[in-house]
C-alpha cells in the first residue's frame, strides 16, 4: 500500500535528477519514506536518493517496492502547473500506480522490479569538499562542455577550477574562497567525462548548494538536497584515466 501526495515541482526535480542517468527506476517504500540506487547502462555513474515524508505533502505507506517509466512520469508532470499536487496511490488489484492532477486521472502500469537489483553504494574518504551554488557549475558547464571530450577539476586550499582544454580552445571557471566554502589540505585533481557531468548539473535546481567531493583520479561525489533538505542525492561519477 502506498498513497502520498506531493507538490509538482518537487517531482519534477526528483525525476529529472534521476532520468539523467536512467530511464526506468525501482522505489523502495516504507512508512518513512523512498530510496532508490541506481547505475547507468556504462556503470559510469550512480544515483542515490533518499526522500523522508517531510517532502511529501502526505504521505502513508507500507514497505513496498514499485518500478516506474520515467518518461511516463514527465508526461504526467506535463499535465500539473508549478505548484499543484500531485496524489500518487498504489492499486494492488491492477498493478498499476494512479496518479491525480486536478480532475486529470492517470493510470500507469508499473514495471516488474524483479530483476532491478540495488547495486552497492562504493564508501569514498575524499580529501577534498568544495561547497558552491548551483548557478556557479551551471555557468562553468555551459562555456566548457562543447571543448573537449573531458572536463578537469582541480582544487587547493585556496581556488577550485573546473576546466577544459581542446585542439584550440580553452576555458575555466575558477573560484576562490570569497564565493565557494573550500575544505582540503592538499591540491587534488581529476578529469571526468563532460556530457554525464553536464546532465546532472544541468538538473539540480537553482538556489541549490551542491557539496562537490574531490580527489586525485577518484571517482567525485555531489552531494545536494532537494525540497526544501527534505530529499538528500548523492551522485557518484568515475573518472577518466589517462592512459600513459
Amino acid at each position: 500500500m502506498f498513497v502520498a501526495e506531493l507538490k509538482s515541482d518537487v517531482l519534477k526535480g526528483i525525476v529529472n535528477i534521476i532520468s539523467t542517468l536512467i530511464d526506468e527506476v525501482k522505489f523502495t517504500i516504507t512508512s518513512e519514506g523512498m530510496t532508490l540506487k541506481a547505475v547507468d547502462a556504462a556503470h559510469v555513474a550512480m544515483i542515490e536518493m533518499n526522500l523522508t515524508k517531510g517532502a511529501f505533502e502526505s504521505f502513508s505507506a507500507e514497505d513496498t517496492e514499485i518500478g516506474l517509466d520515467l518518461e511516463k512520469v514527465k508526461g504526467v508532470l506535463k499535465l500539473a502547473g508549478s505548484g499543484e499536487t500531485i496524489r500518487m496511490e498504489q492499486d494492488d488489484a491492477t498493478g498499476k500506480l494512479v496518479f491525480k492532477v486536478g480532475n486529470i486521472t492517470r493510470r500507469m502500469s508499473l514495471i516488474d522490479t524483479t530483476g532491478m537489483n540495488d547495486p552497492k553504494v562504493p564508501q569514498l574518504n575524499l580529501t577534498a569538499t568544495i561547497t558552491v551554488p548551483i548557478e556557479e557549475l551551471q555557468k562553468g558547464i555551459r562555456a566548457v562542455e562543447s571543448i573537449s571530450d573531458h572536463i578537469t577539476l582541480k582544487a587547493g586550499p585556496e581556488f577550485f577550477e573546473l576546466s577544459c582544454e581542446g585542439d584550440t580552445d580553452s576555458v575555466s571557471l575558477r573560484l576562490d574562497p570569497s564565493s565557494a566554502k573550500i575544505s582540503t589540505d592538499s591540491d587534488v585533481c581529476s578529469m571526468f567525462p563532460p556530457d554525464y557531468l553536464a546532465n546532472i548539473i544541468k538538473a539540480i535546481p537553482s538556489g541549490t548548494q551542491v557539496d562537490i567531493e574531490l580527489d586525485n583520479d577518484y571517482p567525485m561525489k555531489l552531494v545536494f538536497a532537494l525540497a526544501d533538505g527534505a530529499a538528500k542525492v548523492d551522485y557518484l561519477l568515475a573518472p577518466r584515466i589517462e592512459s600513459e
